[in-house]
């Protein structure tokens, strides 16, 4: 499954061609995409920057073509435009990942993952972020051009669970002695998968820009 079918329907579609009438300075920056292995049930998703407003316009491309202005995870540093012309299908990816796991001695299968395509200091990435069958997170980087994994660590989901949104201290006891079933529940919920996802961006992009200032 490659990416470029879906830059072709976001440009010919209406949202589209009105969205650069009004912000014809804007420029691509990202492709977030939802990889459901159990359900099929995807998502994809093109980002624009807009430098006028410093938001990106983030195109769900899923059904009819539409359009939400966001706010960025930092505003202090200007995403870098992207070429969406990738080496690394959507459909490698799994692949990719999984035969990494098994040099890391890592046996769980891979149930769901967010993969967002970004450039960092001129190269460009997937930026990825997994649920595990072993009630695990993996996230990891892969360097498009060379498909090589760059980075592969796994994290509990309970990490993941204590930082959501009414979770407070005084329930995170009760929270713990969730079942196993009631906590997948939490955890499937993708999007604060992708807020989590967004922070890694913003920490790569800044530790990124101080090693070059530290040169």
């Amino acid at each position: 499954m490659k990416i470029q079918p879906y830059v072709q329907k976001l440009e010919a579609s209406n949202t589209y061609k009105k969205f650069r009438r009004d912000y014809s300075e804007s420029f691509l920056v990202a492709g977030f995409f939802i990889l459901d292995y159990e359900s099929s049930a995807n998502m994809h998703q093109i980002d624009y920057y807009v430098p006028s407003k410093k938001k990106v316009a983030a195109f769900n491309l899923d059904g009819e073509v539409e359009v939400k202005l966001l706010d960025m995870a930092s505003k202090d540093k200007t995403p870098e435009k992207l070429d969406i012309k990738t080496k690394v299908d959507l459909d490698a990816i799994k692949g990719i990942l999984e035969d990494e796991m098994k040099n890391r001695n890592i046996t769980e299968t891979i149930k769901k993952c967010v993969a967002v395509i970004q450039v960092v200091d001129g190269k460009k990435l997937w930026v990825l972020s997994c649920v595990l069958s072993g009630m695990e997170i993996l996230k990891a980087h892969i360097d498009d051009n060379s498909r090589t994994v760059l980075k592969m660590e796994r994290a509990s989901m309970l990490d993941y669970v204590k930082k959501m949104p009414g979770i407070g201290a005084q329930n995170q006891q009760a929270q713990q002695k969730m079942s196993k079933e009631q906590l997948q529940k939490q955890i499937e919920q993708l999007d604060k998968l992708k807020e989590q996802l967004k922070k890694e961006q913003a920490e790569l992009a800044k530790g990124k820009s101080s090693s070059s200032e530290e040169e």
